[in-house]
């Protein structure tokens, strides 16, 4: 990990801070990441996604795991909590038996694991829940002990084994329900929300399914200030820009083609600073309207990694 793992800003009456878990390879091609993604759209915009989102020499993904840490009204929120150290993940290698610096990381950042109030997991992807729970004697425990874990009730039960779905991940989340998300539930933290889920005066959570049934976003207005936690209905900044494209995660690709236009459509119209969880780069934009779909207007005011 680079020094600069931790950056912050202001928006409103709410602070937002960036800590990161890993960047780089995720061993995936665009043509594999993205596989409905137009074939001269990478060559068109890659001046603006080499280095931070495509590696110039190998055309492999970089991308960022990370925490968006947002204080408000007193309280001190975690939103996704990455990959998870010592987790087995036979189908999905790069993210098997991590030993990052993650919690120090949250250290620099002033947040110590008791310090936290809320965690929200976006979805219950591998790699957005996996600091749910630390490894303790044995026994998976929930990292943050007096927070409250605020999941999407419809990720929580497509991605319980016990319900029997078949997931267009395929195994690729295999053993996340069992060590990252059943043990917090059975400590009594979790809170399961269905239609939207108001925070504060600051914070809204929103559905916005389609990257899986239960996919949330994270809309913050304060001050006269907006934003959007939109978790990954963006993997890449080329997204912004070609709305239509799916990664190959999307449970329903129609209706994560629907969110992604209708979040940004509200982000356009709001000026508001589109947040995904896994941008390295700058971690995000502002876009704008551009005849069906979108541009990018300005980076977000974040230093890059």
């Amino acid at each position: 990990m680079p020094e600069a793992a931790v950056h912050e800003i202001v928006l409103g009456d709410v602070t937002i801070t960036r800590v990161t878990e890993y960047y780089g390879s995720v061993r995936m091609s665009p043509r594999e990441f993205f596989p409905d993604s137009p074939e001269t759209a990478w060559e068109v915009h890659r001046p603006w996604l080499v280095p931070d989102f495509l590696a110039a020499d190998t055309g492999i993904c970089q991308s960022a795991v990370q925490t968006w840490v947002v204080r408000s009204e007193g309280r001190t929120i975690l939103v996704d909590t990455g990959v998870g150290n010592h987790k087995e993940r036979p189908y999905a290698p790069v993210w098997s038996h991590l030993r990052t610096g993650y919690l120090d990381n949250l250290a620099r950042a002033g947040v110590r694991p008791d310090d936290v109030d809320l965690v929200i997991n976006t979805h219950l992807h591998v790699d957005h829940v996996g600091w749910n729970t630390f490894l303790d004697g044995g026994v998976w425990t929930p990292t943050f002990p007096r927070a409250t874990y605020l999941m999407p009730r419809r990720d929580f039960e497509f991605w319980d084994p016990a319900r029997g779905h078949s997931p267009r991940l395929g195994r690729g989340n295999q053993n996340v329900f069992e060590d990252s998300v059943a043990p917090v539930h059975e400590a009594g933290q979790t809170l399961l929300w269905d239609d939207g889920h108001t925070i504060d005066a600051n914070l809204r959570l929103e559905p916005a399914p389609g990257h899986t049934p239960g996919s949330a976003v994270l809309k913050l207005d304060s001050g006269g200030d907006r934003a959007v936690f939109v978790g990954d209905l963006l993997h890449t900044p080329l997204q912004f820009v070609e709305p239509d494209v799916n990664s190959c995660f999307c449970e329903d690709p129609a209706l994560a083609r629907a969110s992604r236009h209708r979040l940004l459509g509200w982000a356009a119209d709001h000026r508001a600073l589109v947040l995904p969880a896994h941008l390295g780069g700058h971690g995000g934009a502002e876009v704008s309207r551009r005849g069906a779909g979108f541009a990018i207007r300005k980076w977000a005011p974040f230093s890059r990694l």
